[in-house]
């Protein structure tokens, strides 16, 4: 007796259970209060178009639903929300979630329309691919529990986003396309032996033996059609049914008739079967759909990796600095101010500041730098990074989403979720190609029909198969995906989707000065001693003077001080915005402003010293009662690998612009030991935008390097832009790239390594154009058969990736 099936999850419907919901003006029967509760929520949001453009069954909500409402309470708490929450503003809200029970794009469309219409909702994205959501919302207006019990009123669990979560998901989704692959190799294999000696026979073996030949290989292929090529189908229908043309529709169009055409043969005892050609095609292009799936997977590898950095418990000193005694604490439990033991060899829990220790950090992972970076009390410490050498004591300054380690997974996050200009034109050309195969397909077979009938299947099932354009459409996102976890590793962190092929393509270099070209400290440049005593002796009777100063003057002073006990500053005064006065060995002296300084003596300063007054650096005059004893200069310092990265820009025919606020004399002088040539000095940050907007106009591709709030605005309007890893928080967030390590070096290595990835989406798109059109003729002529077509597409989109995979291989010099 027929058992009726649940219109929402397929299961057999109980006997004497009767709860009917009217679904696109039909009533459809349930087999369960929760699949009714679900399918009566999803008519009553006006959803209905859910159950036209799925393409596989949800979960049954029959067990799920009670266990998941009992555990809506706790997600409003504000401690369990630490690891996945993160506020926006005084009510606003975002939450990382994993989606379970996922099973096709139109599951995305429902979520996304459903939770969407949620008053206090402002916006909800989720990726297909890794099932991840990111919602936000308003605290004022709706809880987070009321958002996941109206994910599970249709069908689905939501869950906090979960690194190991989401690598059992992409495992489990590698074991599904092993064991599909292996199936169809399997099956492949054994057709093949069946098949060969009906070939070598060449019409010699008997009509039995050979209808037994064909009905085994029948068998055979079974498996190989209805459970590896499941997926071709599924897609294929699901894309007909939302009335387009994918990839999978010609692949499905192939395997299908081939089969159906063998299976009728084999019934009728006559014409040809093509089973072997259907499982060696089906084995082939799922080879090369494994190889695809596991290169993508590897080149995000980097982002699931910075995502398990942290670890999952901190050494906790509750009595520092009173005791060293330990306690074991969660790392998501650890306070602004709290104090961690971090022995050698530990993974730092928070953002901090070495209180007590000396040792080194391995930061490669956060910044591309290879070489351990010395840590010592006062240095800050990074989450993720690793105490290399000795224990540190670290005091706790950022937690959770406030570290720099989220602000780099959530700008990586965002890179991902953006689709650049260049794979949306490959899309649809992809999409005009499927379409325009499918005519050349029917009119490829309408012809071979009346030339030769017996040639005519497999000819169209061959121009189905052949120039299914898989390579086309993997040619572009393939490189980029690649490419950015390679620059992400070099310490050039892509945080939009266009960056990488916007970058390669630059023609104007723009950088602002300070902290950029420079490091943003001070640092003594020169001193030029005006009496007789020596360099080292005015530097230690500066460093006296300013020792109790924290002006960056003075620490660039006592930084370069060579040290002297014998210089000891009593009876300090000190005069704001111009210097101090103090006593050493019984003798007055003064350090500061120059007409400050001299007026102790009541001396002007040399006709020979006049010249460091011009320089554009800040001077501070050194002076005693009897006059001027010396002048120090005092300036921000190029970063050392400055002037490398300026030089190869220029060589590659790029203009470089120096774009700053700071005085015309400052900019000359470092554009002067730089080598650039087109200086814009004394610039607002309004100017500095309309010089954008001015380069632009004339048609240039602007890349602009800044750091700090007021370069936020430039740096939206370039094409391309870069801020400093150490930047404002705006900044980053406006620009395209971040240079995580502060190092230029970094900077020419990913454009290098930017520049080689446009090389290779150009070389995948010529490949993938080129087998296209030399292969189509060759299908329909007839010199292609449906094995040969599976073999070529598999190869082509290979080669694809293998091609792509060069961009992880690339050093620059």
């Amino acid at each position: 007796m027929f058992q009726a099936s649940c219109y929402h999850c397929g299961l057999p419907i109980p006997e004497e259970v009767d709860l009917p919901v009217v679904v696109n003006g039909e009533q459809r029967a349930m087999c369960c209060y929760g699949c009714q509760a679900v399918a009566q929520s999803i008519v009553d949001n006006g959803l209905e178009d859910y159950y036209r453009s799925r393409d596989a069954l949800p979960e049954s909500p029959r067990e799920a639903m009670p266990a998941i409402l009992e555990q809506m309470a706790l997600f409003d708490h504000a401690d369990f929300q630490k690891s996945f929450v993160k506020d926006l503003g005084e009510n606003e809200r975002e939450a990382s979630l994993l989606l379970e029970g996922i099973t096709c794009a139109a599951c995305i469309w429902l979520n996304e329309q459903h939770i969407g219409k949620l008053p206090g909702v402002t916006a909800v994205d989720i990726n297909y691919a890794s099932r991840r959501a990111r919602v936000r919302w308003d605290e004022s207006r709706i809880k987070l529990s009321d958002i996941l019990r109206a994910v599970a009123a249709i069908g689905y669990r939501a869950y906090p986003y979960d690194a190991a979560k989401n690598e059992e998901i992409s495992r489990k989704e590698r074991r599904g396309a092993m064991w599909r692959l292996w199936v169809a190799g399997f099956g492949m294999m054994q057709v093949m032996m069946y098949a060969y000696p009906v070939y070598i026979a060449d019409g010699d073996m008997t009509a039995d033996i050979e209808l037994l030949m064909r009905w085994a290989s029948l068998i055979l292929t079974l498996p190989v059609v209805f459970y590896s090529s499941a997926p071709f189908f599924r897609n294929a229908w699901r894309d007909l049914k939302l009335r387009r043309v994918g990839m999978d529709v010609p692949v499905a169009l192939g395997v299908g008739v081939a089969f159906a055409a063998s299976c009728w043969a084999t019934l009728i005892q006559g014409g040809e079967v093509y089973f072997d050609s259907v499982t060696m095609f089906v084995f082939f292009l799922l080879g090369g759909r494994y190889l695809e799936m596991t290169a993508r997977q590897k080149a995000l590898s980097v982002t699931e990796a910075l995502t398990k950095l942290l670890p999952a418990f901190a050494q906790k000193l509750p009595n520092f600095p009173v005791d060293r005694e330990t306690e074991q604490k969660v790392v998501a439990d650890l306070n602004v101010g709290d104090y961690v033991l971090v022995r050698p060899g530990d993974i730092v829990p928070a953002d901090g500041r070495v209180i007590e220790g000396v040792s080194c950090a391995n930061e490669a992972l956060l910044t591309g730098e290879s070489l351990p970076v010395p840590k010592q009390p006062g240095d800050p410490v990074t989450g993720g990074s690793i105490n290399a050498e000795s224990p540190l004591v670290v005091q706790v300054e950022k937690v959770g989403q406030g570290t720099r380690l989220s602000a780099i997974i959530e700008l990586m996050e965002r890179a991902s979720l953006e689709k650049p200009r260049i794979v949306e034109m490959a899309d649809r050309i992809a999409s005009y190609f499927v379409a325009s195969l499918l005519v050349v397909a029917a009119l490829t077979a309408i012809g071979w029909y009346f030339v030769d009938p017996s040639r005519a299947l497999w000819i169209t099932v061959s121009v189905l198969v052949v120039t299914c354009p898989c390579a086309l459409s993997l040619a572009t996102p393939i490189a980029l995906t690649v490419a950015a976890g390679s620059l992400a590793r070099d310490g050039l962190l892509v945080t939009r989707g266009h960056a990488i092929e916007t970058l390669a393509r630059a023609t104007h270099f723009v950088f602002d000065k300070t902290g950029t070209l420079t490091t943003g400290q001070m640092r003594l440049q020169d001193v030029r001693p005006l009496g007789g005593m020596s360099r080292d002796d005015c530097l230690n009777l500066a460093a006296a003077l300013e020792q109790a100063s924290e002006h960056p003057l003075a620490m660039a002073l006592r930084h370069a001080a060579p040290g002297d006990a014998r210089f000891q500053a009593v009876d300090s005064l000190s005069e704001p915005g111009q210097g101090i006065e103090a006593e050493i060995s019984g003798q007055r002296y003064r350090i500061g402003r120059p007409h400050y300084a001299l007026a102790l003596s009541g001396t002007v300063l040399p006709d020979s010293a006049v010249d460091w007054l011009e320089s554009g650096d800040t001077v501070v005059l050194l002076a005693d009662a009897q006059g001027a004893l010396a002048l120090f200069r005092i300036g921000d310092q190029l970063r050392p690998e400055a002037k490398g990265l300026v030089d190869e820009l220029q060589k590659a025919g790029k203009h470089v612009v120096l774009l700053t606020g700071d005085a015309p004399a400052v900019a000359a002088r470092v554009a002067a030991e730089l080598g650039i040539v087109d200086v814009r000095a004394g610039v607002t940050p309004a100017g500095k935008y309309a010089c954008v907007t001015g380069l632009q106009s004339e048609g240039a591709v602007v890349a602009m390097v800044g750091d700090g709030v007021n370069d936020a605005p430039v740096l939206a309007q370039a094409q391309v832009s870069v801020a400093m890893g150490s930047g404002a928080q705006l900044a980053r967030t406006q620009s395209d790239f971040v240079l995580l390590s502060e190092n230029l070096g970094h900077l020419h290595k990913g454009l290098g390594r930017a520049g080689f990835s446009l090389v290779v989406i150009r070389q995948n798109l010529w490949w993938s154009f080129a087998y296209n059109i030399v292969a189509l003729p060759a299908a329909i002529a007839g010199y292609v058969t449906p094995w040969m077509a599976g073999i070529g597409m598999s190869l082509s989109s290979v080669l694809v990736v293998v091609n792509s995979l060069r961009i992880q291989r690339l050093e620059n010099d």
